[in-house]
């Protein structure tokens, strides 16, 4: 029988299916039928476990466990905020469906609205001519359009048909069908679209990535894509992770490039291109790592390479070993070897492949004497067949280098003095000077010494510390002169900078050690900030002083007369956290002449809007270039990027970079063209593209070009992006 209203009237039902979960409703105005029906109005609020709803009327039928409410309505649950005109919700299942909905998912931060939407539990969403987007509101830059979308929060990805990306309300693409994460979660399904041009090699091009969420530990993403000019082109991904380690393997495969037909007469237009790397780590200090690239032809980076994590080189790695790291031992083993995928490179230029190359360096402590050796065996490879003379060489090579040192530390200063042994052997195949089986012995003796002198003052009421550390460093090796003998499998001579003061061989690799007698005078002088700890500033200069005449060479190279070294100079100056000014450089006070120089000012404010470098380096008879380049913003949501090195000894541009980016909160662009030197000293310019849709992923293209060219960058886009 019908009971009369009442105001402020509410009441508690029992779900017959789950009396820990009862129904709760309430409401101004109330009238209730018993064992039938129960009629709210005003102020309705409906609530069962987690799930609640708001409105202006509300039916509750006893009989079929049912709730009819009537709008404006609002409905909160975990992660989740719903509106609609009117709805209906299942007692028994947990079902809402509203009506002329809008929502809002709090996790993926996505919001949209839709004709109807159905809540079939707390972690599905069913959306019938709906609207997705991760912009704000009133703000649908970009926008997913579909006619049956279902978000499935339990797997953490949502499913939708017939559907269009639109941008500023301008439909761009269309999917029949489409699959797209709502959280970090992984899963098999179409990615974005990628997109871009170039003029240099791959033209335009358009790719539709598939990713195969295979099991926890492994998966593989497979993108095929249409590039004009050149036809259909595939690379896929893999991913292994054990419990040791992680390996990746990159394949690139076009059965027939048009277009490098056309260029390369009589060349095939199968091309091809992999990349593999993994690391391992089997405990106890041990790791095992492996990296090999290889490709089909030299053009293949420039044309075709977007995703294989291999660059434009003249020469592609292979190696792999095994190392051990320890407090005190060091042990690495591993082969390694090259392709030299440049035609113009001679044979007497390529490298020689190590098989194998094994290190070992081990320290131990003697009472006050510190014992130590440096080791390494190595046999070295190349084909040689249409060499001559030392260049056609092969052969095995240990190097070995015990030492004695006496360090001596305190808080005011330190002494190490050292001598050691720097023992060579060879055994070498087709050596045409002789037997191939000799050794070389030189005797070495350093004695490395440091002041350290503060004090404490302030500028601008910042308290700072500087200090003064003066430091003497000799160096004596008794090396003969005559080395020329020796093949050169791995050695150069070091480029001198400040650090090369307080190293006694000028050459790098094992093929040549040279002679030595002489002091190195330096003066170190830092300024640190009290109240941060950060370095302020640094100055350092320093000269070396030779008693004697250098007379091993590498072939011509590494002789020297004079009775003493260029000065050699830093500073490095960090005024505030986001300014950075580096310089660097030589200055020969025989000739009053400046040796090499290198210059670098870098800013950027501290949410990294702004960037700005700009830089010099200059080598007398050789090299003197400078390059500007800058992100700057000129408004919230636009910016300009460019970059651009001049080469003054070749009175020309020799690479730029410009571009524009529109950035807001639910989406980007950034769109450059570069301009970069070729081989043949061309200039090859290309369009980049890259797109952003928050929360769903984009094209790549532009952003590892900028990055490279523009000091920052990655850091800009962790930041915006939240990416590792």
């Amino acid at each position: 029988m019908p009971s009369g209203g009442a105001d402020g009237v509410g009441g508690a039902f029992a779900n017959g299916s789950d009396a820990e979960q009862p129904l709760e409703a309430s409401g101004l105005n109330a009238r209730y039928e018993i064992d039938r029906e129960l009629f709210l109005q005003g102020d309705v609020r409906i609530r069962q476990g987690g799930f609640q709803v708001t409105g202006s009327e509300a039916r509750y039928s006893q009989e079929r466990g049912a709730v009819s409410v009537q709008g404006p309505l609002v409905s909160r649950g975990e992660g989740f905020l719903l509106t609609g005109e009117d709805a209906n919700y299942d007692v028994e299942t947990g079902r809402l469906d509203i009506n002329t909905a809008t929502f809002l998912l709090h996790g993926p931060e996505m919001r949209g609205n839709a004709g109807s939407l159905s809540r079939i539990s707390e972690e599905q969403v069913v959306i019938q001519g709906g609207l997705l987007t991760t912009c704000g509101p009133r703000q649908n830059d970009w926008a997913i359009v579909a006619s049956d979308i279902r978000l499935d929060r339990a797997e953490g990805f949502g499913t939708a048909k017939h559907v269009r990306l639109e941008v500023l309300d301008v439909p761009v693409f269309y999917w029949p069908w489409a699959s797209f994460p709502i959280d970090d979660r992984r899963k098999s399904g179409f990615l974005y679209p990628q997109f871009g041009s170039s003029s240099a090699g791959s033209g335009a091009f358009i790719a539709v990535p598939y990713y195969f969420n295979l099991a926890p530990h492994y998966d593989a993403t497979l993108t095929p894509q249409y590039i004009h000019g050149r036809g259909l082109f595939n690379e896929v991904e893999g991913r292994y992770l054990s419990s040791l380690g992680e390996t990746t393997l990159q394949l690139g495969y076009i059965g027939n490039d048009s277009a490098f037909e056309e260029e390369n007469p009589g060349e095939s237009g199968e091309r091809w291109a992999l990349d593999a790397t993994t690391r391992a780590a089997f405990g106890g200090g041990w790791r095992g790592y492996g990296d090999f690239s290889v490709v089909s032809d030299e053009d293949y980076l420039s044309d075709l390479n977007r995703s294989l994590e291999i660059n434009q080189a003249t020469h592609l790695q292979r190696k792999g070993g095994v190392t051990f790291r320890s407090d005190q031992q060091y042990f690495d083993a591993y082969l390694n070897d090259y392709q030299t995928i440049s035609d113009r490179i001679a044979d007497v230029d390529k490298p020689y492949a190590q098989l194998p190359e094994i290190i070992y360096a081990g320290q131990t402590d003697a009472g006050v004497v510190e014992a130590s050796v440096e080791s390494q065996y190595t046999v070295f490879y190349r084909d040689n067949e249409a060499l001559t003379g030392l260049d056609r060489a092969n052969g095995q090579r240990f190097r070995a280098r015990p030492e004695l040192a006496l360090p001596m530390r305190a808080l005011w200063g330190f002494s190490r003095p050292s001598v050691s042994l720097d023992y060579t052997r060879y055994d070498l195949d087709d050596y045409t000077l002789g037997d191939g089986a000799f050794d070389r012995t030189v005797p070495v003796a350093e004695w490395d010494n440091g002041l350290y002198f503060d004090r404490q003052s302030s500028l601008f009421d910042v308290p700072y510390n500087q200090t003064l550390e003066p430091r003497l460093y000799y160096a004596w090796a008794d090396a003969d002169p005559d080395q020329n003998d020796i093949p050169d499998f791995d050695t150069d001579l070091q480029t001198f900078r400040f650090e090369q003061l307080f190293r006694p061989d000028r050459f790098t690799g094992g093929d040549r050690v040279g002679d030595a007698n002489q002091l190195t005078v330096a003066l170190t002088s830092r300024f640190n900030d009290l109240l941060t700890g950060a370095e302020r500033a640094r100055f350092s200069i320093g000269q070396v002083q030779y008693f004697e005449d250098r007379e091993v060479t590498l072939f011509g190279e590494g002789a020297g007369t004079r009775s003493r070294s260029p000065l050699a100079g830093e500073v490095v100056l960090n005024p505030l956290d986001t300014l950075e000014i580096r310089s660097s450089g030589l200055w020969d006070p025989d000739t009053g002449n400046t040796e090499e120089g290198r210059s670098q000012l870098l800013f950027h404010s501290s949410d990294y809007r702004y960037l700005a470098s700009v830089g010099h380096t200059y080598s007398r008879d050789e090299l003197e270039q400078s390059d500007i380049a800058a992100v700057f913003p000129v408004s919230d949501r636009v910016s300009l990027i460019g970059r651009w090195v001049y080469d003054s000894d070749l009175d020309r541009t020799v690479g730029s970079l410009a571009g524009l980016e529109y950035n807001n909160c639910c989406w980007s662009v950034q769109v450059v063209h570069q301009n970069y030197l070729t081989d043949d000293r061309e200039l090859d310019s290309r369009i980049l593209f890259q797109i952003q849709l928050k929360g769903l992923g984009g094209s790549d293209g532009a952003s590892s070009s900028i990055s490279e060219a523009i000091y920052g960058f990655d850091e800009r886009e962790r930041r915006r992006f939240g990416t590792p």
